[in-house]
């Protein structure tokens, strides 16, 4: 987070970019790169299966088990975790938010109950909800960056310039996903996630043909709208790099062996661009003076608040850690529960019933991309915020 506020220092000379080229490039668009780090890891540690095999069977699961859930955990505390907390600096923790939509905060209270009701009674049903809620989540934040380049186009866009942008973004994670769920192959640890779509629609190409369809349709007129930009000189190259980076990864990562790792390079990239992101349109609104209602807000969006907002959103990372133990003690040892039910429920309880939160707002914050039309002032973050 210092190094993004480093990172956005000195004016921004091209009124296309988010902020300036080297800030988007680096934690919008480049940063794809990381996509392929936990499943790069994941395949490094079995590389000296034999050397973590006895650590492994002392802790009674295999080596595959084990550099599964160390990804997980390092990407939960990293990045994963604040950043589903950094959402609320701008809904719970705004003032002004809070005042104008109290029924929408308050409707969020509803979701823990559903979380925990189905952890308890369907937990594969849970965990398919959520994977399914995810993919749109990352999607939905995909297109909420598209509209907020969008909001830099000098031009206003067609309604078929833009359909194209959403068509291709909302459609490329689905061709080989479809195909590993036709082949009961679809599996996110150890929850067999095919077998709970079998059990609502049948399973069988049917599926690989359709999504394989609507994509390649979707990706010819983008590919063809992209092209008469670019010929009449019209095209808006930040937003272009970013969509087909974002394309090429999304299509292809379901097509690793592990998806659990492999969906993490996914929420790797996603997390720490949603960090970045949340981070600099605070500070925007720092500027604006539209957080002198909210002062602890206003603290973390300052110059130089880089680092403590991201501290911040990792103490509550580790804090909804903490209540994760509390739930799993009082399913084993008040409820008597057996120590695996306990344990993965307590983690899906305490994990998703903020997660869900986050979607829910985030759903509601991504219509709403103006908040970066009224620029900041030129030199509107010093070198010295990094310190």
């Amino acid at each position: 987070m210092a190094v993004m506020a480093s990172a956005a220092a000195g004016p921004r000379q091209d009124h296309l970019w988010l902020w300036n080229r080297r800030w988007d490039l680096m934690f919008i668009s480049l940063s794809v790169l990381m996509v392929g780090i936990p499943y790069l890891t994941y395949l490094g540690l079995l590389s000296i299966e034999t050397s973590l095999a006895p650590f492994a069977a002392r802790l009674g699961t295999t080596v595959g088990d084990l550099s599964r859930n160390v990804i997980n955990g390092i990407v939960a505390l990293s990045v994963g975790g604040p950043h589903m907390y950094a959402t609320f600096s701008r809904t719970a923790m705004d003032t002004d938010f809070a005042r104008r939509n109290p029924w929408f905060l308050r409707a969020s209270l509803l979701i823990p109950v559903i979380v925990v009701t189905l952890a308890v009674v369907n937990l594969p049903l849970l965990l398919t909800v959520f994977f399914f809620w995810a993919s749109i989540h990352v999607l939905h934040q995909i297109v909420y960056i598209t509209e907020l380049y969008n909001q830099r186009q000098p031009k206003t866009l067609s309604l078929i310039s833009r359909a194209a942008d959403y068509g291709v973004i909302l459609t490329c994670l689905y061709p080989l996903a479809a195909w590993k769920i036709s082949t009961g192959d679809f599996k996110i640890g150890l929850n067999d996630l095919s077998a709970v779509v079998g059990s609502i629609v049948p399973l069988g190409p049917w599926m690989v043909w359709a999504a394989s369809a609507a994509f390649g349709l979707a990706l010819l007129v983008w590919l063809g709208k992209t092209v008469m930009e670019a010929r009449q000189g019209t095209i808006h190259w930040p937003k272009t790099i970013f969509i087909g980076l974002t394309v090429v990864a999304s299509f292809f990562v379901p097509a690793l062996g592990n998806l659990d790792t492999a969906f993490q390079g996914m929420n790797l990239w996603h997390s720490f661009q949603y960090l970045a992101l949340t981070w600099m349109i605070n500070h925007l609104r720092w500027q604006r003076g539209e957080l002198e209602r909210s002062p602890f807000v206003k603290r973390m969006s300052t110059d130089g608040s880089a680092r403590s907002y991201y501290v911040f959103n990792i103490f509550l990372t580790i804090a909804d850690g903490a209540l994760a133990v509390v739930v799993f003690f009082v399913m084993r040892y008040v409820f008597g529960t057996t120590f695996d039910f306990a344990f993965d429920r307590a983690y899906y309880i305490a994990i998703l019933s903020f997660l869900w939160i986050h979607y829910y707002h985030d759903h509601f914050l991504f219509t709403q991309p103006q908040v970066i039309r009224q620029s900041a002032p030129a030199a509107a973050v010093p070198a010295t915020a990094a310190a």
